[in-house]
């Protein structure tokens, strides 16, 4: 059964994030080769006009279903200037009642449109079989599954299946969960490692999220947790990471995606860069109370520094 995460420590210090970097600010373009930004509809003409220094753009995939329209033709525009990353959120990669064939195939059929350099969704459950439903309903939401060897064979087949309708390696994304199940065979870390063996899928790390989850989970010093947590996965499997901000004036920290990127987040970000030695993509989210473009590229930027000093120094053992 779920399990309610303790409430969250006290906040550290604030962000020293830069407010904004006009374009003509970013860093060189070979610097800003492995960050992008996810790209929302208020920033589409921006965008377009502006064309920044990025290694890419990422985007939800389920926007995109729908054949013809304007998002789809802006997509296609931006395609021919950016990389694409297509991340998507209701896929439900970990529900017991199987996956929703009709978004394999709307999915399968953008990226044949697109062509996008990584597809991606989340290590969780949202459909499930009720009474009184003819199908599966879908609960709208990123459920975590439990870290069973259960979970993992059921996750694994559904990994393979995505994958051999797309052609293309997955990756999976470990969640920002406020509950977790009391029933466990392994470590998060661990449960992640087995995927990518079994499947031969890669990991979307996401930064935030283990902090999120940490300052949930009651720890005394989250960005050590968070940094043990990449420590014991096997981090030659991560192929992009996710950069965001959170919410925490509530009770419990939210993932909201709708601030700049939290102090502790960039230390677990470098610790995490020092461990993969290697450029690696990198995103910023940003989904809610969205601010000028000036201001995410800013935040890319800042990633983009981080990569460059700490890959100049060397590899953490």
């Amino acid at each position: 059964m779920p399990l309610p995460l303790t409430s969250a420590t006290p906040m550290l210090s604030s962000t020293s994030s830069p407010a904004a970097v006009p374009v003509h600010a970013l860093p060189d373009a070979a610097d800003m080769a492995s960050v992008g930004v996810g790209w929302r509809q208020p920033h589409e003409r921006a965008l377009l006009a502006q064309r920044p220094a990025l290694g890419f753009i990422e985007v939800h995939s389920e926007n995109f279903f729908a054949p013809g329209g304007a998002a789809l033709a802006a997509l296609e525009l931006a395609a021919e200037r950016y990389p694409i990353s297509l991340h998507g959120v209701c896929l439900a990669l970990g529900s017991a009642c199987g996956l929703d064939a009709w978004h394999l195939d709307q999915l399968a059929a953008l990226v044949a449109r697109v062509g996008p350099v990584r597809v991606s969704d989340h290590a969780c459950f949202a459909r499930a079989q009720l009474p009184g439903h003819a199908v599966p309903v879908h609960g709208s939401d990123l459920l975590p599954v439990a870290f069973t060897q259960a979970s993992l064979g059921l996750m694994v087949r559904h990994v393979q299946q995505v994958q051999e309708r797309l052609k293309r390696p997955l990756l999976i994304e470990h969640l920002s969960a406020c509950v977790r199940w009391a029933e466990q065979d392994m470590t998060e870390p661990a449960f992640f490692n087995a995927i990518c063996r079994q499947a031969g899928c890669g990991v979307l790390l996401d930064v935030n999220n283990l902090v999120v989850n940490a300052l949930n989970g009651g720890v005394s010093e989250p960005v050590r947790a968070a940094c043990a947590w990449i420590d014991e996965l096997d981090v030659s499997t991560v192929g992009e990471v996710h950069l965001a901000g959170f919410n925490d004036e509530g009770p419990l920290v939210i993932d909201d995606h709708g601030s700049l990127v939290r102090d502790e987040v960039w230390q677990v970000y470098e610790h995490a860069v020092r461990r993969l030695g290697r450029p690696i993509p990198t995103l910023v989210e940003w989904d809610t109370d969205i601010p000028s473009f000036d201001v995410l590229l800013g935040e890319a930027a800042q990633a983009a520094r981080i990569q460059q000093r700490v890959l100049s120094q060397g590899v953490l053992a």
